[in-house]
């Protein structure tokens, strides 16, 4: 995790420039849309440089946490920049929540769990800290059930993988499922590249 953390504060100077085109043409929209649907007290897992943080609905109350000090500094300056006053940011591993059972309405990750090292960890430390009906919102891109879509992805890993340690080919939906989730909705936004996926916590549990 250590070493991924340093890649995310070498490479927090570039992020935003990076993602640039894409972020204007397609993933804003996937943003909006996925956290108009955030309720209550949020987490969001892997907060990065902010760029979730204008579409916050106003009365929600947002606990932000990623491992990269850079990627922080950069969405607390976005955050002064926006008035936001509803976001608290804080220093922490996705992997090793530093939170209570139970303690959250909301769970939002937004193409994080691609790179989180043990991703079922780090899913199954969300659905703990989810009280029993909570939501997750997953907006997260993974390997395409299509051969031929995931040609380009295999020839993207190796290069993601030693820039940000990111795979292009995890199979998210299926480690969503296994971490404990109830998938109530997959929504396909870039092909299946990019799903938009509701999951919740039973309430038996």
């Amino acid at each position: 995790m250590a070493e991924t953390a340093k890649k995310y504060d070498r490479f927090s100077k570039f992020y935003d420039l990076f993602e640039a085109l894409i972020e204007s043409r397609a993933f804003s929209k996937y943003r909006k849309k996925a956290l108009s649907l955030a309720k209550g007290k949020v987490l969001e897992i892997g907060v990065g440089t902010g760029k979730n943080l204008p579409y916050y609905p106003k009365d929600v109350e947002v606990i932000g946490i990623d491992f990269s000090k850079g990627m922080l500094e950069k969405a607390e300056k976005r955050k002064k920049e926006l008035g936001i006053k509803n976001v608290r940011l804080l220093l922490m591993d996705a992997q090793n929540l530093e939170f209570e059972d139970n303690s959250f309405d909301t769970v939002v990750s937004t193409f994080v769990f691609c790179t989180v090292p043990d991703p079922i960890k780090g899913l199954k430390e969300a659905y703990r800290v989810l009280k029993p009906g909570g939501k997750a919102i997953l907006l997260e891109h993974m390997k395409s059930r299509s051969k031929l879509l995931n040609v380009p992805l295999y020839l993207m890993d190796p290069v993601m993988r030693a820039l940000t340690g990111t795979s292009m080919i995890r199979e998210t939906q299926k480690n969503i499922e296994k971490a404990g989730f109830k998938i109530e909705k997959v929504e396909n936004l870039f092909s299946d590249i990019v799903r938009l996926i509701i999951a919740t916590k039973p309430s038996g549990d």
